[in-house]
């Protein structure tokens, strides 16, 4: 089968131009015509390639206009391919049409960017709010951050159902509990759900913007505060872009401790999700046991690394903080605790029919929605996609300790929950092969700055799925753009597709076996 940079290039011969300043080189990086864009969309389509990312950069400063780039990914090749627009005519063609994650992408490029994608069937704003004046688009580098936005009046146009017995549900931007605020709106007949609509943005904090003020080592900070539950995947993600960029490998032994970060903070955040899973149908018993093991491996992350949820202790270049054989020997007895009783809490989540009940056939994500919609993480995995980049872009120790990855195809809460539970017993697995194998050494290296009008492409397996990292110099050697595509970017749309056909009260334990990122969007 002919890869991804075959394809483009006998799609597009001599019109795909290949960027020498792109790292790593197994990411190929392709320059199109703007008039040939599509065109690489639908070879792209055709080869059953998933698009990963779609974002926009300005890059008048280096008299190239704006740039209009697309991330594709089949099995465990990515490709970037781009094209540039000027500023008199910023506008580029939609490909809503070819890949349902263009959708929201490409309107919220417009908003940010101020970039038109032609064809686009919604103009309404993204992330950008009704009452922002149209004209403001914070991406642009002659946007000042630091100047009060004026305030318009607008207002949303909601997406309504009509008929007789339709009556319409607000719930939010403000929930009952201590999540970050979203905003749905149900179209309803009875209980019965017709339609849901999402409204996010209402924790954009200007992350992608905020990079731009900062130098390389000072961004790590800033991406592990992305989304605060996955501060270990996102700077994990950030590092290996720009040490991709700059040439650099951390000490083997820094390579293995993150990982073992990495696997803490899946095994916690998925420990914490299937209580709340079990909270929302009402079985309380099993929402404080998984907590309370949870709370164990955060109360030792505080110990042996400082901090509860590790933050700031993946750095460019390697680690912050390292592992005694003591620590070593805690980890371990605590794996083999937590098994044990986890092991014990599955069977009695597993032989309760009331919750058994609830969580069977409810939210279903069919397997050819979930690959149209180009979902991630454990979303894909319930609903038979097979997406882990630990198992297709493996790097040390992945190559090595192969994690097994679990694929349902039911698609249902359930589905979503069991996928849960087996990566927390796979985790425990592979930490204790990352401690057997651990290499002595350093636990980091020097990082020289990335050259000129560089840039770097990485990915991580966060514990929600995919995390896209791209970073760009600038024609002083600066940041000029930060993308970050959480796995929440692409699986939030799958909210909205699979509660159709459920009642109004099932909604609350939908989300919660989905559980994504406000703040991780809200870009």
């Amino acid at each position: 089968m002919a890869n991804l940079k075959n394809i483009i290039t006998g799609l597009l011969g001599t019109d795909a131009v290949r960027d020498a300043g792109h790292y790593p080189p197994t990411v190929p990086s392709f320059l199109v015509p703007r008039e040939r864009f599509i065109e690489a969309a639908r070879g792209m389509k055709k080869a059953g390639a998933r698009l990963v990312a779609e974002w926009a950069t300005d890059e008048r400063k280096s008299n190239r206009g704006f740039g209009i780039y697309t991330c594709y990914s089949l099995d465990s090749e990515y490709i970037i391919i781009s094209c540039r627009i000027p500023l008199e005519d910023p506008t580029f063609p939609s490909l809503t049409k070819k890949f349902v994650p263009a959708f929201r992408f490409e309107r919220q490029m417009r908003s940010l960017m101020g970039v038109i994608p032609v064809g686009h069937p919604d103009p309404r704003p993204w992330i950008k709010h009704e009452d922002w004046p149209e004209d403001a688009w914070p991406l642009r580098k002659d946007f000042d951050p630091s100047r009060p936005m004026p305030r318009v009046k607008g207002e949303y146009q909601w997406i309504r159902a009509e008929g007789e017995g339709v009556y319409e549900i607000p719930v939010g931007p403000v929930h009952a509990g201590i999540i970050e605020p979203g905003h749905f709106r149900f179209q309803a007949v009875g209980e019965d759900i017709l339609h849901l609509e999402e409204r996010l943005g209402y924790v954009h904090k200007g992350i992608e913007k905020r990079f731009e003020a900062l130098s390389w080592i000072e961004g790590v900070r800033l991406a592990g505060r992305v989304s605060g539950d996955t501060t270990v995947a996102h700077a994990l993600a950030y590092c290996r872009a720009l040490e991709a960029m700059t040439g650099s490998v951390p000490p083997e032994r820094a390579l293995w401790l993150r990982a073992l970060m990495l696997e803490r903070e899946r095994i916690a955040n998925h420990l914490g999700d299937i209580g709340a899973i079990c909270n929302d149908v009402a079985f309380t018993f099993l929402l404080y046991q998984f907590s309370r093991l949870r709370e164990v491996v955060l109360r030792t992350n505080d110990k042996l690394f400082g901090h509860r949820l590790m933050m700031d202790r993946i750095i460019p270049g390697g680690v912050t903080a390292d592992l005694t054989p003591e620590g070593k020997e805690k980890i371990l007895r605590e794996a083999n605790w937590i098994k044990k009783e986890f092991e014990r809490l599955v069977i009695i989540y597993d032989e309760n029919p009331s919750l058994e009940d609830r969580v069977r056939d409810a939210g279903v994500l069919l397997p050819e929605d979930a690959r149209e919609l180009g979902v991630v993480g454990f979303v894909a995995r319930a609903s038979g996609v097979g997406l882990d980049c630990r198992v297709q872009n493996p790097f040390t120790p992945y190559d090595r300790i192969i994690p097994k990855m679990t694929v349902l195809n039911c698609g249902d809460v359930h589905a979503r929950a069991w996928v849960r539970i087996e990566e927390v017993r796979e985790s425990l697995r592979i930490i204790g092969e990352i401690l057997k194998g651990l290499p002595q050494g350093e636990i980091s290296g020097c990082l020289d700055p990335p050259s000129k009008e560089g840039s770097g492409f990485a990915v991580v397996e966060g514990w929600r799925g995919e995390i896209v990292y791209w970073l760009q110099s600038g024609p002083t050697g600066g940041i000029n753009r930060c993308m970050i595509r959480d796995p929440s970017s692409v699986n939030w749309i799958a909210v909205e597709q699979s509660i159709h056909g459920n009642i109004v009260p099932d909604f609350p334990l939908c989300n919660k076996s989905f559980n994504q990122s406000y703040s991780g969007h809200d870009l």
